[in-house]
């Protein structure tokens, strides 16, 4: 299994990203999937996950109503539409594939994981 996360940058407050993460060696029908992020010295936190079959979607408070997780099956791909950034988003944001189905918010859950992608916003 392979997940490769790409899309971070540098944005000013207020702006959009939107991140992708192209995943290989597993059906995304069958896995929950998630967005973390890892700001310097905080403990990694979910931001946005998916049960399998896309059923249910689970956001953190500080990201509900600005972030939207979706996936495209026919690419293999999920991505994080992330709008209205706060500085406070600046992190390293990671995607993440879980053998259990079940969408859940913590990380120690998933199986697999790409490499992060640096998100920051400033001005």
């Amino acid at each position: 299994v392979q997940l490769q996360a790409c899309g971070g940058g540098l944005v000013q407050p207020g702006g959009s990203l939107r991140l992708s993460c192209a995943v290989s060696g597993l059906s995304l029908d069958y896995h929950a999937l998630g967005w973390f992020r890892q700001a310097p010295g905080e403990e990694r936190e979910g931001v946005g996950c998916m049960a399998s079959g896309a059923s249910r979607m689970i956001y953190a408070d500080s990201v509900k109503g600005r972030f939207t997780i979706s996936r495209d099956n026919s690419k293999n791909t999920l991505y994080l539409q992330m709008n209205s950034l706060k500085t406070e988003d600046t992190a390293v944001y990671y995607c993440a594939a879980d053998n259990d189905g079940l969408a859940s918010r913590n990380p120690n859950r998933y199986d697999s994981w790409g490499r992060g992608t640096l998100v920051t916003v400033s001005s």
